[in-house]
């Protein structure tokens, strides 16, 4: 009882602080904004109160200014392939054919003759695949193909047609709207999984359905979960190129994900997928368009990414750079969720899964692993499955995140911030990945030992919290340049309080992360 009266009491301490934190930074980033929005730049009059509106993000802009045409072209496709669907009762090729058509059309609009250069590359990739599949080197031929154009197109910036000779340079005035080899990242994740998934469709699967059926609540009812349709191998006959084509260029996709893989895509051709019903459907719509809101009213009031793309913010107290850097990570949480599942309830509509992005809040994961298994969590899955798992898995973890994370950089783009950001994240995971080994490893029985460990795992959330926001501010806002002045605006006479409160605040939220996390499992025995 004398534990539960204490947990009782550190719960509603950390409510009431959770309150008054809040209720200063929203205040705090209210007055920054009012005080120096004369001097930021990105901000353009908005439609709530007249106030100016923060579009300072490129992607956000470019997202948000694309919205209305976006929608009626999802919408027009879909109403095609639905119809299309219903009338001649398509199955696999059917849809594929339908698909790769319309989707064909929107890259046209999007990339012009550029076109060109995705269906050769991919082609290439096709009969590579076909070609080496049953060889033992064939994984080696796979990455060394695909990772030679990802840089190369970045390299070269999508070809110039004037490299093929003076006639065809007119080609260069018809490239679209949008840069093919952007895009074409999210291509390369595709034909390495198709690569993958032809390949092990000759060996023997290691994956247990009925056992999976057995402890999987969505597959219990009758449905199918993401995961299985993942996992179960196809006929190798099912490899073939229109399939093949369709899943790279799936127009719901093909911009920004969800990343899915290529057997559970071509699982739901044949029949649309029936883990979501209509109405979660719907709802999962409400919610895309209550967070559009929640964006709203932020870059209307709060200025976070116009004064991080300035250099105000270094200008200000270290108290005001905190909440900008705080500010600034939730604003990019909020802007990829809209974005990824904008596209995943497009998706969705027209009968394909695929995996959420963002499965849980941003200031609801304490340490690192949680961290990337929830932020652009179908990356997250695609790299467990097509590089971790064949790397070794646990055996040679340590060694895993530095090639695994070096290759998400050099995907993101070729840039020495990235690079940066890549391998701090990797200096602060392996402590955490050992520490983890060696706490499980250790148990703890009495009521004192386990008080203490959840108190070392608290400080130790703190400290990881803080390490993610370096590592991201570093990769995505100031740069490996900024680091310096990153640590000197913290540790100096007036920014050391302030690093301890910031220490402070994270081990609270840590704390009542550990409190949601067992009010969950509750609820889910209470509902077995």
């Amino acid at each position: 009882m004398g534990r539960t009266w204490w947990e009782r009491r550190e719960f509603a301490f950390i409510l009431v602080y959770a309150a008054f934190f809040y209720a200063y930074i929203i205040r705090r980033s209210l007055q920054l904004s009012h005080d120096y929005h004369g001097m930021l730049h990105g901000l353009r009059p908005g439609w709530i109160g007249n106030r100016l509106n923060d579009v300072s993000d490129a992607q956000w802009r470019s997202f948000r200014g694309n919205l209305p045409i976006l929608t009626a072209v999802f919408g027009a496709f879909t109403l095609v392939a639905v119809t299309l669907r219903t009338l001649y009762h398509l199955k696999a090729h059917g849809m594929a054919v339908v698909w790769l058509l319309i989707s064909l059309v929107y890259l046209l609009y999007l990339h012009g003759v550029c076109i060109i250069f995705i269906l050769l590359i991919a082609s290439l990739n096709f009969v590579l695949v076909k070609v080496f599949a049953r060889t033992k080197y064939f994984l080696f031929l796979l990455w060394t193909f695909n990772i030679f154009f990802l840089v190369c197109n970045r390299v070269y910036e999508g070809y110039s047609f004037s490299f093929l000779g003076h006639r065809w340079a007119y080609l260069d005035d018809f490239r679209g709207t949008f840069r093919w080899h952007i895009c074409f990242n999210f291509v390369t994740l595709r034909m390495i999984s198709f690569g993958y998934d032809y390949h092990w469709s000759f060996q023997d699967s290691h994956f247990d359905q009925k056992k999976h059926i057995r402890g999987c609540s969505i597959c219990k009812s009758g449905r199918t979960c993401y995961f299985r349709l993942q996992e179960n191998s196809l006929q190798s006959d099912r490899f073939f190129f229109t399939v093949y084509l369709c899943y790279l260029v799936y127009a719901p996709l093909y911009i920004a994900g969800p990343i899915v893989g290529f057997n559970a895509f071509a699982s739901q051709l044949d029949l649309p997928q029936n883990t979501h019903l209509p109405r979660d459907v719907v709802f999962y719509g409400l919610r895309w368009a209550f967070a559009l809101f929640l964006v709203e009213l932020m870059t209307h009031f709060c200025y976070y990414n116009a004064f991080a793309l300035s250099d105000m913010w270094k200008q200000l107290s270290a108290v005001d750079v905190f909440i900008i850097g705080y500010g600034v990570l939730n604003f990019m949480w909020l802007k990829f969720l809209l974005i990824w599942r904008y596209f995943r309830l497009w998706s969705l509509i027209n009968g394909l899964d695929c995996p959420e992005n963002m499965p849980k809040c941003i200031n609801n994961c304490y340490n690192l692993e949680s961290f990337w298994k929830n932020w652009h969590a179908s990356y997250n899955k695609w790299l467990v499955r097509y590089m971790y798992i064949p790397l070794g898995g646990t055996r040679t973890k340590v060694l895993n995140v530095w090639i695994i994370f070096t290759f998400v950089a050099v995907w993101h783009d070729l840039e020495w911030k990235l690079l940066s950001w890549a391998w701090l994240t990797c200096v602060f995971f392996v402590p955490e990945m050992l520490l983890k080994s060696a706490a499980g490893a250790f148990q703890v029985e009495s009521t004192v030992g386990k008080f203490v460990y959840r108190e070392l795992r608290a400080v130790a959330g703190a400290v990881t919290i803080t390490c993610l926001m370096i590592a991201n501010l570093v990769g995505f806002v100031i740069g490996p340049s900024g680091i310096n002045w990153l640590f000197s605006c913290f540790l100096h006479k007036e920014g050391i309080p302030i690093l301890g409160g910031m220490l402070f605040t994270f081990y609270l939220g840590t704390k009542l992360m550990f409190h949601i996390g067992d009010a969950n499992q509750t609820m889910s025995r209470m509902g077995k």
